[in-house]
C-alpha cells in the first residue's frame, strides 16, 4: 500500500502554479454561482406580501406555493448526485443554470397559482444539486487539506446571493414590480451559464483523472450512509434547512407584517443577517485549519462545531418571540437565521472524510438530499399554523417553537453521531501515516 499511498500525495505537490490560479478562478466562479442560487431562491418570500395581495392569495395557499420548490428537490440531488460520477462537473452546472434561467419564465406569461408554482417546482429540482454538486466541482480543484477556505467561500455565496439579492430584488420590486425581479434573474442566470461553459473545467483532484490511493475505490452505498458521520451531517443539515426554509419563504413576510417595517427595512435586514453568517463563515474556517493543524480530531474541529451552530440557532428561533424590545429580538433573529450558515460547509467536509473519492458526488447528493426535506414541510406547515392560529402572531409564534424543537434534537443527534475519524478507519479509508490527505475526498 505504501506506493500506492505516495503515488496519491503526488497530485498535490505537482500542481502548477496555472492551476493554482485557475482554481481560485473556478472558485470565483462557484461563488459567483451560490450568489444567482440564493437570489433566485429568495425572490418569491422577497415578493411574497405583492404576489399574495395581487393574487389574493391566503397564506396556506402561499407556504403551499413555496413548498412546491422542494416537491423535486430531493430526489434531483439524489439523481444527479449519481450521474455525477459519469458526467463533468463543467456539463452539470451548466445545465443547471440554464434550466434557472428557463424556470423563471412562466409567471411572466401568466401571474397565476398554477404558473408560481410550475415555475418553482422546475427551479427547484435544478436547483436541488446546485450545492452539492459545485461544491463537488470545487473540491476537484483542491487537495484535502486545503479546502476549509474554498468551502467556506462557496456557503459564502449564499450568504452574499442573500446579502446582495435582498435590497436589489426588493429594489427592483419596489420600482418596476415584482415580475422584474424574476425577468432579472433570468437574463443573470443565462449569463452565468455562458460563462461557465467558458472557463469551467474539472480539477487535477477529480477521480476520473487518478486512480491511486483511495481515488479508485467504492464501497457498498449502505455502508458509507449508516456510518454515524454520514447520519450526523444528514441531521446536521436538516436541523440548518428548517431554519434556512423558513427564512427563504417566511422572514420578509414576517418582518414586513409582524414587525411593521417597510420592505426596504425588511430587506436590510435580511442583509445585515446575511452578513453576519458571511461573516461567520469566513472566521470559523481559519479556526477550524488551526485546530486541525494543532491536532484536534474532526469530530471536534468541525463535526462539533456545526452541532452547535445548529442547537445554538435553535434556542434563538424559540426564543425571540417571547422578547418585545425590537433591538434583541433582531439579535436573536439574526442568531436563529445566520448561525446555521456554518453547518453548510462543515457538513460537507465531515461527510467526505468517510467517503472514497469516486463516490464523493454521490454520496453529497444523498446528503443533500435528505438534509432539504424541511423545505417540503416547513414553509406550507407555517402558512397551516398562521391561518388555523387565532392571530397570525400566534401562528408564527408556534412555527418558531417548532422549528426551534426541530433544530435543537438535530444539532443533539449530530453532536453525538459525527466520528469521522473513526468511521473512516471502520471502512477502511484510513491508508497510513497521513490519513487527512486521503480520507477527506
Amino acid at each position: 500500500m505504501a506506493p500506492r499511498t505516495a503515488t496519491a500525495q503526488s497530485p498535490h505537490t505537482a500542481a502548477p502554479a496555472a492551476d493554482r490560479r485557475r482554481a481560485w478562478l473556478i472558485t470565483a466562479m462557484i461563488v459567483a454561482f451560490m450568489v444567482v442560487n440564493f437570489a433566485d431562491k429568495s425572490v418569491l418570500g422577497l415578493a411574497a406580501v405583492p404576489i399574495m395581495e395581487e393574487l389574493g392569495l391566503s397564506n396556506s395557499t402561499y407556504g403551499l406555493v413555496s413548498s412546491s420548490f422542494f416537491f423535486l428537490f430531493s430526489v434531483s440531488g439524489l439523481l444527479v448526485g449519481f450521474l455525477s460520477t459519469r458526467i463533468s462537473s463543467r456539463v452539470l452546472l451548466f445545465v443547471m443554470t440554464v434550466v434557472w434561467a428557463v424556470a423563471q419564465l412562466p409567471v411572466l406569461l401568466v401571474a397565476s397559482v398554477p404558473t408560481l408554482m410550475a415555475g418553482r417546482i422546475l427551479l427547484g429540482a435544478a436547483e436541488g444539486p446546485a450545492a452539492s454538486m459545485s461544491m463537488h466541482a470545487l473540491y476537484k480543484w483542491f487537495p484535502p487539506e486545503r479546502r476549509a477556505l474554498p468551502s467556506a467561500l462557496q456557503i459564502g455565496g449564499a450568504a452574499l446571493g442573500t446579502l446582495i439579492a435582498a435590497p436589489l430584488v426588493t429594489w427592483l420590486i419596489d420600482d418596476f414590480g415584482w415580475r422584474s425581479a424574476y425577468a432579472t434573474l433570468a437574463v443573470v442566470s443565462a449569463c452565468w451559464a455562458l460563462l461557465w461553459w467558458r472557463v469551467g473545467h474539472d480539477g487535477p483532484y477529480d477521480h476520473r483523472h487518478t486512480d491511486t490511493g483511495t481515488g479508485g475505490l467504492r464501497l457498498p452505498y449502505r455502508r458509507i450512509l449508516l456510518t454515524g458521520t454520514v447520519l450526523g451531517s444528514v441531521a446536521s443539515a436538516f436541523g440548518a434547512a428548517w431554519a434556512l426554509s423558513l427564512s427563504h419563504a417566511w422572514l420578509p413576510a414576517y418582518l414586513r407584517t409582524q414587525l411593521d417595517m417597510s420592505a426596504a427595512a425588511s430587506a436590510t435586514a435580511i442583509s445585515v443577517m446575511s452578513g453576519f453568517g458571511l461573516v461567520l463563515l469566513l472566521a470559523v474556517s481559519p479556526l477550524v485549519d488551526a485546530m486541525k493543524s494543532r491536532g484536534v480530531s474532526s469530530r471536534w474541529s468541525s463535526g462539533a462545531v456545526q452541532s452547535i451552530a445548529v442547537c445554538g440557532a435553535g434556542c434563538a428561533m424559540a426564543a425571540f418571540p417571547f422578547v418585545d424590545a425590537t433591538g434583541p429580538r433582531l439579535v436573536l433573529i439574526t442568531l436563529a437565521f445566520g448561525l446555521v450558515a456554518v453547518t453548510i460547509p462543515l457538513h460537507y467536509m465531515t461527510t467526505a472524510e468517510v467517503v472514497p473519492p469516486a463516490q464523493r458526488g454521490a454520496v453529497f447528493g444523498i446528503v443533500a438530499g435528505l438534509g432539504t426535506l424541511p423545505g417540503l414541510v416547513a414553509p406550507f406547515l407555517t402558512g397551516h399554523l398562521i391561518d388555523t392560529a387565532g392571530t397570525p402572531a400566534a401562528g408564527y409564534t408556534t412555527a418558531f417553537l417548532v422549528a426551534g424543537a426541530v433544530m435543537l434534537t438535530a444539532g443533539a443527534v449530530a453532536l453525538t453521531a459525527i466520528r469521522p475519524e473513526r468511521d473512516a478507519r471502520r471502512l477502511g479509508l484510513d491508508a497510513g501515516p497521513r490519513p487527512s490527505s486521503v480520507s477527506g475526498g
